[in-house]
């Protein structure tokens, strides 16, 4: 099913899926630099230090917490989260590869939920989840062909054969 949208509409959801890109590069370089803001510059993955190790041993908690809690410092582990940062967020912000993009964040998402079941402010709804549900609507609607690139790449004959790379 295409969605027809008119010009606002796809400008506002060409911004959310600008703006949901912007978080997940943001964490990316944030974890890789040490900027200051959720990881100092000594905790930084340039240092030396596990991007996952922090949120895994500290903020995990109730039934699964003892999992997530032995992924803490696997480099596999923070090998596949940065890179995940990293690709979800520059898809995003291009337009492109925006469904796989919206399906692996909203994966990664719910993941972060799971980790920290249950959530602190709320019985069962927290921003992993409407993060998740703002990336499937994203892949949805083929935000990609506003404010990106995704009309161009849509017409690719790649993207032609294999939809799932729109």
């Amino acid at each position: 099913m295409v969605v027809k949208l008119g010009k606002v509409q796809g400008y506002a959801l060409g911004l959310l899926r600008l703006g949901m890109g912007w978080i997940l590069l943001w964490a990316f370089l944030d974890k890789l630099f040490g900027l200051g803001f959720t990881t100092t510059p000594d905790k930084a993955w340039l240092v030396g230090n596990s991007p996952t190790s922090g949120f895994l041993l500290n903020a995990t908690r109730g039934p699964l917490a003892e999992f997530f809690k032995g992924l803490a410092g696997n480099v596999l582990v923070d090998w596949l989260f940065m890179i995940g940062l990293l690709l979800i967020g520059l898809a995003l912000i291009f337009g492109i590869l925006v469904r796989i993009a919206a399906y692996s964040g909203a994966l990664l998402f719910l993941l972060m939920w799971l980790a920290v079941l249950p959530p602190e402010h709320n019985p069962f709804l927290d921003e992993h989840i409407i993060y998740s549900l703002v990336l499937i609507a994203l892949a949805y609607v083929k935000s990609g062909k506003n404010l990106g690139f995704g009309k161009k790449w849509a017409k690719t004959e790649l993207v032609k054969k294999y939809t799932i790379l729109e």
